[in-house]
């Protein structure tokens, strides 16, 4: 599987779990546990994706905090307000096994969560497909590559 498939696989995996988490969160019986797991799992998911894609090994961990740090190490600039997902982490372990007391924890918006969750995969969906000019030329064969510049309109740039 090429780092794009891995990528792909992954994003797709999340949307997966986003699903869930947009079909339950209107729901008053679903437990907040079970939001922030799905919630924390596409994020988890989007950020693998990201690293797939740049060539990055990620570790077998749920920690959302390694994970931009990671991202981060590779020299992509993390909008900040992404980092408030960090305090979905100990949803995806903790919190299954415990109990979630939304007066001593952070207090839980699935809105603003959800709108989070939508900004994550949009930015690391073009993070993904923001690859350098000759990281492209890498997937075509050079008859492909020379035949591009012979449709170009002419003048064109």
């Amino acid at each position: 599987m090429s780092r794009l498939e891995l990528a792909q696989a992954l994003l797709n995996k999340a949307d997966q779990d986003k699903t869930v988490f947009d079909k339950l969160r209107p729901d008053p019986e679903v437990a907040v546990d079970i939001l922030g797991f799905h919630a924390q799992q596409a994020a988890e998911k989007m950020l693998k994706a990201l690293l797939a894609s740049k060539e990055t090994g990620f570790p077998f961990s749920h920690r959302l905090a390694d994970l931009f740090d990671l991202v981060r190490e590779k020299g992509v600039s993390v909008p900040e307000d992404l980092e408030e997902l960090r305090f979905l982490t100990p949803f995806a372990v903790a919190f299954r096994y415990e109990l979630y007391e939304e007066e001593e924890e952070e207090p839980f918006d699935s809105e603003r969560i959800s709108a989070l969750l939508n900004k994550l995969r949009e930015w690391t969906t073009g993070e993904i497909l923001a690859r350098p000019a000759d990281e492209e030329m890498i997937d075509k064969t050079p008859s492909e590559a020379a035949g591009e510049d012979e449709e170009s309109p002419a003048g064109a740039e």
